[in-house]
């Protein structure tokens, strides 16, 4: 069962809801790989009416690369910077839920452009599953460089201390995606403090597609970093 913290202390009085429970801020989802950022991501954008962008087929899209192509021929910094880029145009358009790749919040410009113009939500997963996911899933450049385990052990190690300055985090242990979205909604209604939001029945509950002009397609990568 998921389990919710308490916001960010940093966090000041906020005005990301309007009347009636409408965000007007997009929700910003961070966290390891394999932590459920894109299944949940997708269910908590229905819930909400909102669209859903991934971060990473993003700059996929604007690179004409697959992220373990550009993490091989261009290295990790060219990649660094280019999901900077991305994150923050994608912040400027119309609320939405958007799942980032897992080293995206570490970056210090990243996390200022989430905490202006957005609220920021942490998938907080164990080792256990982490390591149990990410091993059903290839297209993981981090994790070909030595044991997947170890790897992910030093990840929490070094990241962890990062993401706790998210201003919600919710636990999300081996609970179903439908489970963690409905305790992220949870999570913000009491975030916000105005109210239920305006969400939408989960059997009619249908995303909206990015009108953005730009042909969807099928990428070969895995989603996180």
């Amino acid at each position: 069962m998921p389990t919710q913290s308490a916001e960010n202390p940093q966090t000041s009085e906020n005005t990301e809801a309007g009347p009636a429970g409408h965000l007007t801020r997009s929700i910003v989802l961070v966290g390891l790989m394999g932590a459920g950022k894109s299944s949940v991501g997708r269910l908590l954008a229905e819930r909400l009416g909102l669209a859903f962008l991934d971060a990473d087929a993003e700059i996929e899209r604007a690179a004409g690369a697959t992220i373990e192509e550009i993490f091989t021929h261009e290295g990790e910094a060219i990649f660094r910077s280019g999901e900077r880029r991305v994150i923050a145009r994608l912040l400027t358009g119309e609320p939405a839920v958007i799942a980032t790749g897992g080293g995206a919040f570490m970056d210090a410009a990243t996390r200022a452009a989430i905490r202006e113009r957005g609220i920021s939500v942490w998938l907080k997963a164990d080792l256990e599953t982490l390591v149990g996911r990410t091993a059903r899933r290839g297209g993981r450049p981090l994790l070909k460089k030595g044991d997947p385990r170890e790897i992910l052990a030093r990840l929490i190690d070094q990241r962890y201390p990062v993401y706790a300055e998210a201003d919600l985090t919710v636990e999300t242990g081996e609970a179903p995606a439908e489970t963690v979205a409905d305790s992220i909604v949870s999570a913000l209604e009491a975030h916000l403090g105005n109210g239920p939001l305006s969400v939408r029945p989960k059997k009619a509950a249908r995303g909206k597609s990015r009108k953005n002009g730009l042909r969807r397609r099928r990428t070969a990568s895995g989603k996180r970093k």
